[in-house]
Parts: structure tokens; C-alpha cells; sequence
């Protein structure tokens, strides 16, 4: 095992049984990680191809060793849990942990068409991400940031995409919290429209898209949910989601390993305080795509702009926007609520 130490977190690499790699982060020094995974596990094998439509240009992942991956199993059986010997083993061998991140082992991408990572949360089941503390968020934005950095070195990596699903209404395969990270051989498709737009707008007026667009949120404060010293979340103007939130660093940054620790410190606390406003509409858990959008590896890193954006799918309790024939078929999204109502309500004015 490899132990590395920075300000925060101990990190320290080992190998699950099938050779995966699996890195343990520790919010306090002095864990013993040496726990061995017990299970005899065969070599991951898998047949993931990336094809290019020649109508669009653009690449999908043919993964057909998928469909034979873990979904939603009983609560006892949750293979994101701590191992309890000699019943109870899991992807992770500890018997318990902080943050924990792991090579999935039913991976969309591999090898030469690049790397898929799960993020666990927390070693706690029941639990949630909006109902983490502050300390443990923050723990995970430096997670993010170290893998970012880590995996965007890789020969071949283009973009390093950090997300968390959070419900069986948006796919969830696994209920324990976690989230995942694709490392992409090529800037997926609308990361590479925001670029685009962001270097047009850069070639034009030598500002930044994101920049601008957030100074108008805040000049206009109207979509404005909440803001601090370095981050303000809003509704986009355009928001294509019935409660889109987007938060967003005053700083003209790249992506995440860019943001110093004062800026780290307050995404923890805006971040949790969005989800639990979110989970505050309804009475009940919103599901949401959670998205880092940051820089691609290579071209762009001076136009990009970094964003999380919390992607909410319930439009009122019981309904749930779903993908209809303008937005599945055409690209063209609706949106049902204005986000100047929608800002309203997340802001918890009823």
C-alpha cells in the first residue's frame, strides 16, 4: 500500500482481490488499512467500445457486460457497506471508513476507452448527501479535486466528469450515498457545447461567458437562491430543470483542484444547504443528477469556468419531469416552472 498525506485528508491505495484499485480517505491520521479483500473475485473483464454515429459526430459506449451488474439489492446485501467477516464482504474490506473510492467493477469505460471510479460518501447506509455535516462534504469537494487532478494525468484522459444520481427516479442502481467519476478519452458532448460557446464569446469580447452570466444573476437577484463570499447559487435564466440549481465560484477557476481552501470551506456549507432546500420542497428526498462541469485536460482551460449544477427532477409531489419528444428526440427542453418561481420557492417563499 501507498500512503500519502496532504493538509487535510490521509490517503492511502490498496487493491481489492481482483486487482482493482481502491483508495481510502481519512479525515484523521492513524487508520489501519490493511484489511485484505477476502473474496475470490475474477479478473474484471470488459467489452466496452466507443462508437461514432456518423450523423452527429458524436461517441457512444457500447457496454454490454453491464447488464449484468448489482441492482438494487436488500439493505443487508449492499455491497458499499463495511466487510464484516466472515459473512459480509464487500468492495470494501475496511470495517469502517470516511470516504472511500474504488474502480467499478461493472465500468461503462476501461482501459483504452478510460476509467470509471465510485465515490462513497459515507460508511453509513442510511444516510444521504444532503444530510452529511459540513465537514464531511468538504472532505468529498477535496476528494473530487484529488481525483480530478490524478485521473485528468492519465494518457488518453480528455475530461474528468465528477456526478452524483440521487434517486431510483433518475437510475439509481445502489441506495447506499456515492457518487462516480468517468474519466473520458473525449470531451462529452455538452461539455464540448460550453466550450464552444465560451471560446466564441472569449474571441469576441475577451471576457468570460460564465463570468458575465453570473454577474447578471446577482445584479438581477431575482433567480438567486443563496450567496456568499465566493459562491452563488442561482436558478438559470434558461434553467432546463424544474428546480436547476447552479453554483458557482466568483473567481474565474478552471475546476475543482483550483479552488483554494477558503473557497472549499464554503462550497461544503452552500452545497448542503441546497440539497436540504431541495429535499425541503416536497416533504420527501429529491432525486437529481449532480454535475461537476469543469475544464477539459487539454484546449479551453482559460475560457472554462467551473459550475456544480444540481439538477432536480420533481416538478410537484408526485410528478416528475421526464424526458419527452422535444427534449429525447429534438434536444429542445420545456420547462414547466419559471425559475424565477422556482428560486422563489427553493428560497422559501411559498
Amino acid at each position: 500500500m501507498d500512503p500519502v498525506m496532504d493538509p487535510v485528508l490521509t490517503r492511502t491505495v490498496t487493491k481489492l482481490s481482483d486487482g482493482r484499485e481502491l483508495i481510502y480517505y481519512d479525515e484523521t491520521p492513524g487508520h489501519d488499512r490493511s484489511a485484505a479483500d477476502q473474496r475470490d473475485l475474477p479478473t474484471v473483464s470488459t467489452t466496452s467500445q466507443l462508437r461514432r454515429d456518423p450523423l452527429t459526430g458524436e461517441f457512444t459506449t457500447v457496454a454490454g457486460h453491464r447488464q449484468d451488474r448489482i441492482f438494487l439489492p436488500a439493505a443487508d446485501q449492499c455491497p458499499l457497506d463495511p466487510s464484516r467477516p466472515p459473512g459480509r464482504l464487500t468492495e470494501i474490506p475496511a470495517a469502517d471508513y470516511d470516504v472511500a473510492v474504488f474502480e467499478n467493477r461493472f465500468p461503462s469505460l476501461a482501459g483504452d476507452t478510460g476509467r470509471c471510479e465510485v465515490v462513497v460518501f459515507s460508511s453509513d447506509h442510511g444516510s444521504s448527501f444532503g444530510s452529511l455535516p459540513v465537514a464531511r462534504i468538504r472532505s468529498i469537494v477535496d476528494v473530487w479535486a484529488d481525483r480530478t487532478a490524478e485521473l485528468g494525468q492519465r494518457p488518453g484522459i480528455e475530461y474528468v466528469y465528477c456526478f452524483e444520481n440521487r434517486g431510483v427516479e433518475v437510475g439509481v442502481t445502489l441506495h447506499h450515498p456515492h457518487g462516480q467519476i468517468y474519466a473520458f478519452t473525449y470531451v462529452p458532448p455538452r461539455m464540448r457545447k460550453m466550450l464552444e460557446v465560451a471560446t466564441a464569446y472569449h474571441g469576441s469580447t475577451g471576457g468570460c461567458v460564465a463570468c458575465d452570466a453570473l454577474a447578471e444573476e446577482r445584479a438581477e437577484a431575482a433567480r438567486v437562491i443563496t450567496s456568499g463570499r465566493y459562491f452563488t447559487a442561482y436558478v438559470p435564466y434558461a434553467g432546463r430543470w424544474p428546480f436547476q440549481v447552479d453554483i458557482v465560484p466568483h473567481r474565474h477557476v478552471p475546476d475543482l483542484p483550483a479552488l483554494t481552501a477558503a473557497e472549499r470551506d464554503e462550497l461544503a456549507e452552500i452545497g448542503k444547504d441546497c440539497v436540504g432546500r431541495l429535499d425541503g420542497l416536497f416533504d420527501g428526498p429529491m432525486p437529481y443528477i449532480g454535475s461537476w462541469y469543469q475544464a477539459p485536460v487539454g484546449a479551453g482551460r482559460a475560457e472554462s469556468h467551473l459550475r456544480w449544477q444540481l439538477a432536480a427532477l420533481r416538478r410537484a409531489p408526485g410528478k416528475l419531469k421526464h424526458l419527452a419528444g422535444t427534449e429525447s428526440g429534438a434536444g429542445a427542453f420545456m420547462n414547466d416552472i419559471g425559475p424565477e418561481r422556482a428560486a422563489a420557492m427553493l428560497r422559501g417563499e411559498q
